[in-house]
């Protein structure tokens, strides 16, 4: 099982401080959501774990270790993938480049047009001249390609249609890796889903852990 978790974690941004002694642990296999408005700190989190913001205090553990001090390039060659919810794909080069590249030692552009079969079409256009959802179906075949231990994944079906969020947050969920997402309210495809584990944030400290179905029931309702 792969575990990577921050403990205690504080991240400052000049005089603000956006994490304040958070902590959260993601297993896998397995999908954890952190949810939260903008500026609730779930973004910063995501950014922590991948080791691109770093620490004023606390500690970054994966697999039992302390990992705070090790860089992002080298957390990325261990297995663990990041997807920003900006910039997440090179926009001067064509969707064939980008699939290419997000494998370059076994390039699996079946896998990746099995995952969205609406990319096919799209192979020989710029990435930057896609929409929003484009770009992030081809941004996350990334982290369906890579074959990553630990996957995070910012916004994931921002711009998407329902069915194309939901077909993303199926193929999150089958992924055989710790894979945590940050998400502004519960998707509906994880509403009913046992054993996603979620997180909400607040002004940078945890307001709620438990299972994402808890989330998603009435107040005072029953089961």
């Amino acid at each position: 099982m792969t575990l990577i978790s921050l403990r205690r974690a504080h991240v400052r941004y000049g005089p603000l401080e956006a994490l304040h002694g958070l902590t959260l642990a993601a297993p896998g296999p397995g999908l954890t959501v952190l949810l939260g408005r903008n500026g609730s700190g779930r973004t910063t989190a995501l950014r922590a774990l991948a080791g691109t913001v770093p620490l004023c205090g606390g500690a970054v553990v994966w697999d039992g270790a302390d990992v705070t001090g090790t860089p992002a390039y080298e957390r990325a060659r261990r297995g663990l993938v990041l997807v920003p919810e900006r910039r997440a794909v090179f926009g001067t080069l064509t969707v064939r480049e980008n699939l290419e590249l997000a494998a370059p030692d076994a390039p699996d552009l079946a896998r990746a047009l099995d995952a969205y079969p609406a990319l096919e079409p799209l192979l020989a256009r710029r990435a930057g001249t896609l929409s929003g959802g484009e770009q992030r179906m081809l941004a996350l075949t990334r982290a369906l390609s890579a074959r990553a231990r630990v996957v995070l994944v910012d916004e994931p079906t921002q711009g998407m249609s329902p069915a194309v969020a939901a077909r993303t947050y199926e193929l999150l969920a089958g992924l055989d890796a710790c894979v945590v997402v940050a998400e502004q309210r519960l998707p509906p495809a994880l509403r009913a889903v046992p054993g996603v584990l979620a997180y909400e944030l607040r002004r940078g400290a945890l307001a709620f852990v438990g299972e994402a179905a808890e989330l998603a029931r009435p107040a005072g309702g029953q089961g």
